[in-house]
């Protein structure tokens, strides 16, 4: 396999990871902590949290899109049948 084509799994062709990684937990006890984060994402597009609780955030994201999912594909639905209803009542 080429060089160029071998994947990179988040790291810069150095070795080093691309993202910064830090406990958002623990920055965001840290009085500036917030703006350090927000300053990194606005700068490198992410912050990956690493601390004790990181994947909990994840999971409650994941939840999250589900139940967004099942709502609009409810609401299609309805929206799907109202509109034959009225296609059939004309």
């Amino acid at each position: 396999m080429s060089e160029r084509h071998k994947p990179h799994n988040g790291r810069d062709s150095s070795g080093h990871f691309k993202v910064k990684q830090a406990d958002v937990e623990e920055l965001r006890t840290d009085p500036r902590g917030e703006e350090f984060v927000r300053d990194d994402v606005r700068l490198g597009g992410a912050v990956e949290d690493v601390g004790r609780n990181a994947g909990t955030h994840g999971k409650r994201i994941e939840e999250l899109v589900d139940e967004n999912r099942a709502n609009t594909e409810r609401l299609a639905d309805s929206n799907r049948e109202s509109a034959e209803e009225d296609r059939g009542s004309r």
